[in-house]
């Protein structure tokens, strides 16, 4: 019985905390993307701790969005796309960068 209540109030004092566990700053070691105030949760390589990170500016190297959470390139910030290889190759190789780009400039 202590068990699910000691659960309970470490939950509380993290959100007290200013959210240790959501709403995290850029820097903040990270499991999932949900977790950042940024939506990426990023890491340099396969053996580096995640931290959330700014998403990708305009011409800025991109990941598309993923199911996984955790990018080497994050996604572009709102109304940017990543012109990126979607295959599943790409995917399960984690090769599918792009650039970021303003879809409203590339059809002028």
């Amino acid at each position: 019985m202590a068990s699910p209540l000691l659960l309970l109030l470490l939950l509380i004092l993290a959100s007290a905390q200013g959210g240790l566990i959501f709403n995290l700053d850029n820097g903040e070691l990270c499991l999932q993307s949900a977790q950042c105030k940024s939506s990426c949760c990023h890491r340099t390589s396969g053996l580096s701790l995640a931290r959330c990170a700014n998403q990708a500016a305009e011409n800025q190297e991109c990941s598309p969005k993923s199911i996984y959470g955790v990018y080497y390139k994050c996604p572009c910030e709102n109304g940017l796309t990543c012109e990126a290889d979607k295959s599943i190759v790409g995917s399960i190789t984690n090769t599918n960068y792009g650039i970021c780009q303003d879809p409203g400039r590339s059809s002028k």
